[in-house]
């Protein structure tokens, strides 16, 4: 079954819907007159009277006005050629041009007006000199018809880009829901039919007890009667925190689906727009659509996005966009009466920044915590990822599932669809073992890089994946070493696999300083081998300084700093901003003190056992690949055994 994000209904709509009746067709060429189309007839209005002014005034044409004395020189010059009157208005046209009075240019048509008080003999003077008197006007002025057709074109023009703009910007035009001007259509009559298959709790493995926080409110969407006689309310809305990737957007379809009801989900952030308050009248659609269609849920992801505590900062204008956004989240939430059959799922990995207003009774009354699956989960999940995937009968998915702790349903997926594209590159008609091993090799350190490497730093590298190698089997209680390589992977030159066999819920200070003596082996053994350190241990140091700075800042096992938290879980960030001074210098002399003890005794235990480290050295150097059996083999120390139980 495809758990691919449910289709929106519409590309103006910011939220997706699943098992949602279909809306029936739009009748074609239907508008109402109503909202944004009393602009668009105003405006009209207006570009047909500035059109039709200036057509007119350049029908007035450009032939000069002339002084009548000017006309009558001309005639007794002969160089009139023709004239048309009407009353003692006058047109005409020289057979020669002549200067334009006040200079700029020449003309041959004129404009003049004979004076009333005239009493020059004009017509004995035309027909001496052989003037045509015209019956039409010598300048043509354009028709009604065409002024009012050449007028209209500005209007068409504006017509045509207003519906464009209105189909870009919202639908239905500027009457439509949510469109140009924000107006909002009636609500549209809906027909039930039947919805694709949907995803339910059978698709849904690993989080057991996440599934039992959530199938009271599959009863209460199932049977609300029983709960209303009852007296008993819901919870308005349910928060998934967790992880990335542990199945939050999945529950919330499987509550969905399992209750057969309508499913809207949405990120967060694409209610934000640029505009102030687009993202909230989103929103009120939003939950205007889920009430009509009630019982349904409503599933806003990534709502952290929207739902940080609020007065950070504000705009210039006092309300941005998102706060706007989530105070409308917030209001609709409270206006729920509990009997509307509307519940609201969000997901989130930040939690603890989370507004408190969202996560007060009334609101978002139960958080329920998605973590990483256990083993057994693991195994469950690979069992769903691999139905439709042919696996070969040598495939153990108890085993791949012992092997990827801390690995959540996203990232078995991932696994589980890498191990079929390898089968298919492959031309193998079933997946393998082998190929699932590679497959977690490729998600777990990285693809394989083509790099050709100097003898001297192949022999370099072989010896710091040997450091950690040896001290990882030597460390008591450490992490069992899975796999050790000098093949370059990703950004690494070589890498060492250690994986627990079970989850390990609580850390000992032994154990964490034991991952520290194994994450500084590489240098320590640089360090033994060649008296110098390389820039390999860079990703080594980031994780050394980040459990020494939880254990003494954060886990209370300095003598010196005591029993306090006094660094944030985020330190990287507020680093320096939430302790004084001189707890500060305290933790990090306390730090240093940690590693270089775990350092010297890192150095301390490969010198001891040197012959072991050569000799891992010398093997990979040969097989650039040692698995688990055979590390151990060739390093003389015993397996750890296996727990009976994750």
């Amino acid at each position: 079954m495809s758990n691919a994000a449910p289709p929106r209904k519409g590309t103006d709509q910011p939220w997706r819907t699943e098992g949602t009746p279909d809306e029936p067709p739009r009748r074609s060429g239907v508008r109402r007159l109503r909202g944004g189309w009393w602009g668009l007839l105003l405006t009209a209005v207006i570009v047909f009277l500035l059109a039709w002014a200036g057509l007119t005034y350049l029908n007035r044409g450009t032939e000069p006005t002339i002084a009548y004395t000017e006309f009558s020189r001309q005639v007794d010059a002969g160089n009139v050629a023709k004239i048309y009157s009407k009353g003692d208005a006058i047109q005409g046209q020289l057979k020669s041009a002549r200067q334009k009075p006040g200079g700029g240019g020449t003309y041959t048509r004129f404009r003049t007006q004979r004076p009333a008080f005239a009493s020059d003999r004009l017509w004995q003077s035309l027909t001496g000199h052989g003037v045509t008197v015209t019956a039409q006007p010598v300048t043509q002025e354009r028709s009604l018809l065409t002024n009012l057709l050449l007028s209209l074109v500005p209007i068409a023009v504006l017509v045509a880009l207003w519906v464009v703009v209105a189909r870009r910007f919202g639908p239905g035009g500027p009457g439509g829901a949510g469109g140009l001007l924000g107006r909002k259509a009636p609500p549209k009559p809906v027909e039930l039919q039947p919805g694709p298959q949907r995803t339910t709790f059978a698709d849904v493995a690993g989080i057991d007890e996440v599934k039992g926080e959530l199938d009271d409110v599959v009863d209460f969407l199932e049977h609300p009667d029983a709960y209303r006689r009852m007296g008993a309310k819901m919870p308005r809305g349910v928060l998934l925190a967790g992880p990335p990737g542990t199945g939050k957007t999945l529950l919330a379809r499987a509550v969905a689906g399992e209750a057969g009801v309508p499913f809207f989900s949405a990120s967060a952030s694409e209610f934000i727009e640029m505009i102030v308050g687009v993202g909230a009248s989103r929103v009120r659609e939003l939950f205007a659509e889920a009430r009509k269609l009630a019982p349904s849920i409503i599933f806003i992801d990534e709502i952290d996005t929207i739902g940080r505590v609020r007065g950070g900062g504000a705009s210039v204008s006092g309300h941005d966009e998102r706060e706007q956004t989530l105070n409308q989240i917030l209001t609709e939430m409270d206006g729920f009466s509990g009997a509307e059959g509307v519940v609201v799922i969000a997901a989130t990995n930040r939690a603890d920044i989370l507004d408190p207003a969202l996560t007060r009774p009334g609101r978002f009354d139960r958080v329920v915590n998605v973590s990483p699956p256990d083993r057994a989960g693991r195994e469950s999940i690979l069992a769903i990822h691999t139905r439709e995937i042919p696996l070969d009968p040598d495939v153990d998915l108890a085993q791949v599932a012992r092997t990827t702790p801390g690995m959540t349903g996203a990232d078995l997926a991932n696994l589980a669809n890498e191990a079929a594209l390898l089968a298919v590159k492959r031309k193998q008609p079933q997946v393998t073992a082998a190929d699932l091993s590679e497959a977690l090799e490729k998600v777990q350190l990285g693809a394989e890089r083509p790099l050709v490497l100097p003898e001297e730093d192949r022999r370099r590298t072989a010896y710091h994946e040997s450091g950690h190698a040896l001290l990882g089997m030597l460390q008591p209680g450490a992490d069992p070493v899975r796999k050790v390589t000098i093949v370059p992977r990703g950004r690494a030159l070589g890498v060492t696999l250690s994986t627990p066999e079970s989850e390990r819920y609580a850390h000992s200070e032994e154990y964490l300083r034991g991952r520290i003596i194994g994450a500084l082996g590489g240098m320590a053994a640089e360090d033994v081998v060649y008296g110098v350190v390389t820039t390999g241990s860079e990703s080594d140091l980031e994780q050394v300084t980040q459990i020494a700075r939880g254990m003494v800042a954060r886990w209370g096992m300095s003598a010196r700093v005591g029993r306090l938290s006094a660094l944030p879980s985020d330190a990287q960030q507020a680093y320096g901003l939430s302790a004084a001074p001189q707890t500060l210098d305290v933790i990090d002399e306390e730090m240093r003190r940690l590693v270089d003890e775990c350092y010297d005794e890192a150095c301390h235990k490969l010198r001891v056992h040197r012959s072991q480290l050569d000799a891992l050295t010398s093997a990979l150097l040969e097989n650039e690949t040692l698995e688990e059996t055979d590390a151990y083999r060739i390093a003389g120390i015993s397996r750890p055994r296996k727990d009976a139980e994750a």
